[in-house]
């Protein structure tokens, strides 16, 4: 049952993912750090920001510790000074890493690290961990979904 369940989870997870980078396939290096809105953040901060949250979820909160990260931790939420090309390489990076700490634990194990309250309480093991992946992957590629089409008028990008 474990099998099954948790490859439907990733099928998901994966999908999502996928959106993400198509969504933002395309775009020049001037498109993809403008802010588009007044909150200020750009496409690759929230990219960047997307292999964070794979890199806590699944490493610091799952398995209580992370890989280093490939820079300092000085990073502004959803804003990078980074080239593209890096962070892609580290949002697909944390999204392998995720992947084997998935495949390597079962669905019921609890989390060996905690993240703070209200969400903490309600993350009870690596189950519930990966449905908030989803969630947090599928709400910042719709954001994504409408940076683009203000960038450049594209729509309906990614798998799904």
């Amino acid at each position: 049952m474990d099998d099954g369940e948790k490859n439907t989870l990733l099928m998901f997870l994966e999908a999502q993912r996928a959106s993400v980078l198509a969504i933002v396939d395309g775009l020049d290096t001037e498109a993809l750090t403008t802010p588009v809105l007044p909150s200020g953040w750009t496409p690759l901060g929230l990219v960047e920001h997307l292999g964070h949250a794979e890199r806590h979820w699944f490493q610091e909160i799952a398995t209580g510790s992370a890989e280093p990260l490939p820079w300092p931790d000085d990073h502004t939420p959803l804003i990078t000074s980074r080239p593209p090309s890096a962070v892609f390489a580290f949002y697909r990076t944390q999204c392998e890493h995720s992947n084997a700490i998935l495949a390597s634990m079962p669905l019921s194990t609890p989390p060996r690290g905690r993240h703070p309250d209200p969400l903490g309480e309600e993350i009870t093991d690596l189950r519930r961990i990966v449905l908030h992946m989803i969630e947090e992957t599928a709400r910042h590629a719709g954001h994504l979904d409408i940076v683009r089409e203000l960038l450049d008028g594209k729509t309906g990008l990614g798998p799904r």
